[in-house]
């Protein structure tokens, strides 16, 4: 546990602790008396004491802080500084000695299944106390530097504060990235300093994010997408043009002369570190690297299974996908041909994103529960200034109270064909992450325990969506056939198939390079074997991998975790198992590692 834990693409928070001792001890006396009430103050505090410290995070999980018991707010972003480390260990200890002499028997189902996250959450935190310096808040791919300006241009304004608050996190930029690359600094000294391959990336988004000649035009992500946000205030008469102009004065001035200058700053003092992290490969590079991984595929995955059954649990199903593929591709040969001409493409009967999306929404309705109404939402492009260092496409999670204000990015650099475009939606939409995320939101486990929210589970929310948009393509292939085009249909299962064996080659490399120590050579020849020679393309799986490591698995195996799942509970269940009913059970459980989900199962 750590201050940099907003990772990846942003569609989870995860929970950053700055409880005082004094509230944690009043609490833990109050345990031995009133279990259900101090539990609850318990939570609450644990809530209201990780938001108060990190607007963003605050404003992305709630809308309205005041119902949640924060008045008064002042705009914040979380600071590294090494004296951070000792504090958050004493921290845990006290989260824990409280869980501990908690009876949660007494508890609420609700509560009770909360306790049990919380309990496993802290328990894996606090294993890697002494890891404080393996993880990596500047990632090429998911660190702060490429997701800060993302959540930034998105952040809602609902009021005048809002505005106020936005400014002042611009002011806060500067000693926010001093604190960066102090970590990076004590991560250096501690040899755990990531390699110059992603260093040279990262310093080059230093470079470019913060484009000096698109700030002089006024054509900056960061200002346009201000200006548009203060025209929405402007017409629901919350601002006046005096005041948008002055607004807008505040942003580009604190956007030139506190946040570029940082990002430059941040770059330069980065480049100073060069030569000083010296493994190239995997985790297991480092001394306690193994242990690690471990914790990350707890923490991240939600995965407690011994490594050599995940191996065994991953490697089963590659196999199966693979020869599936192989038999697929053996058995049709003119498909892969016919593909070619670009038919298949247009056999989808759906001319933009906001028709898939229709469609995937009532096609769902057979197998899973359904919304008590519609939800809006809005499908943009990433800012050309971020396509290049942003995932395909990604969902932001709307606040626990407003769930009005959904958005999918796309990133138009991926040139989405018609089918890649479907499944994107399906992942990112309905039945996904955004069906998913509002479907919990909605229900009263979120609401009565709104520390669920902060529980990231990466895991629990990818492995989902990686399992409907293989569904996805099964609704695809029914199309194809209902349009008399066998051929498509069939394709589209090749697809499909195809699209299962990368993640699970993926998945493996990933095992064997930061558990098993696989080099690039052992990486480049088990490519090969696969038929991927390109060095180029070898070079380019290694290195992500190496700078995300288990990010895959959080698909894969999130998603085999839920076949597994799936499993247990037709057996469980017996004859009054349904796909509709285990769904249901899986969206209501809401964000879990797997351990836990499966005793609910038979609760």
């Amino acid at each position: 546990m750590n201050l940099f834990q907003n990772r990846k693409k942003p569609t989870g928070r995860q929970l950053l602790f700055f409880l005082p001792i004094p509230v944690l001890c009043l609490v833990l006396f109050l345990a031995l008396t009133h279990t259900s009430r101090s539990f609850h103050n318990f939570t609450q505090d644990l809530f209201c004491s990780e938001l108060s410290e990190n607007t963003l995070s605050l404003h992305y999980t709630v809308a309205n802080p005041e119902d949640f018991g924060m008045k008064d707010t002042v705009a914040k972003l979380p600071v590294f500084s090494p004296e951070n480390k000792e504090k958050q260990k004493v921290l845990l200890e006290e989260c824990l000695s409280f869980l501990q002499n908690t009876d949660s028997k007494r508890l609420n189902k609700n509560d009770a299944y909360t306790y049990d996250l919380l309990l496993s959450y802290f328990k894996n935190e606090y294993s890697a106390t002494d890891y404080f310096y393996y993880e990596d808040p500047l990632a090429p791919s998911s660190g702060m530097q490429t997701q800060l300006p993302i959540l930034l241009a998105e952040y809602t304004f609902r009021s005048k504060k809002d505005i106020e608050d936005y400014l002042k996190l611009l002011e806060q930029s500067e000693k926010y990235f001093n604190g960066l690359l102090l970590y990076e600094i004590e991560k250096s000294k501690a040899g755990l300093f990531m390699s110059d391959t992603a260093l040279k990336k990262v310093i080059t988004q230093c470079d470019s994010i913060m484009d000096s000649s698109l700030l002089e035009q006024n054509s900056h992500f960061l200002q346009t997408t201000f200006s548009e946000r203060l025209l929405q205030l402007k017409e629901q008469g919350i601002l006046t043009d005096d005041e948008i102009n002055s607004y807008e004065a505040q942003n580009n001035r604190l956007l030139t002369t506190v946040m570029a200058p940082s990002y430059i700053r941040l770059g330069d003092g980065l480049s100073i570190l060069s030569g000083t992290g010296k493994n190239t490969g995997g985790l297991a590079g480092f001394e306690h690297g193994k242990e690690y991984y471990l914790y990350l595929l707890k923490r991240d995955v939600g995965c407690y299974r011994d490594i050599n059954d995940i191996k065994a649990l991953v490697c089963e199903d590659f196999d199966k996908n693979l020869e599936t593929l192989v038999d697929s591709t053996t058995k049709n040969p003119k498909l892969l041909a016919h593909a070619s001409d670009g038919h298949f493409e247009t056999v989808l009967p759906f001319h933009d994103a906001e028709e898939m999306l229709d469609y995937l929404q009532k096609r769902m309705l057979k197998d899973f529960p359904s919304l008590s109404e519609p939800v809006p939402y809005a499908i943009k492009n990433i800012s050309d200034s971020l396509a290049a260092y942003s995932s395909p496409a990604f969902y932001l999670t709307p606040p626990l109270d407003d769930c009005d204000n959904n958005v999918i990015y796309l990133n138009p650099m991926n040139n989405y064909g018609r089918l890649e475009l479907f499944t994107t939606l399906a992942h990112e939409g309905y039945p996904g992450h955004l069906f998913q995320c509002v479907y919990f939101n909605s229900n009263d486990s979120a609401k009565k325990n709104p520390i669920r929210s902060l529980l990231g589970y990466t895991g629990y929310a990818e492995g989902y969506a990686l399992y409907v948009e293989l569904i996805s393509y099964d609704y695809a292939s029914e199309l194809a056939m209902s349009a008399g085009e066998e051929e498509a249909a069939q394709y589209y299962q090749i697809l499909k198939s195809d699209r299962m064996v990368q993640l699970g080659l993926y998945s493996l490399l990933d095992i064997a390079i930061h558990y098993d120590g696989a080099d690039y050579s052992k990486v480049k020849s088990f490519l090969g074997s696969m038929g991927i020679t390109n060095e180029n393309s070898c070079r380019a799986v290694y290195e992500y991998i190496v700078e995300e490591p288990a990010n895959y698995l959080k698909y894969y195996l999130g998603y085999l975790e839920i076949l597994e799942l799936k499993k247990k509970a037709a057996a469980a269940w017996g004859d009054e198992y349904t796909e509709y009913d285990f769904h249901k059970f899986f969206l209501n459980a809401g964000p879990s590692d797997f351990r836990t989900l499966e005793k609910l199962l038979y609760k």
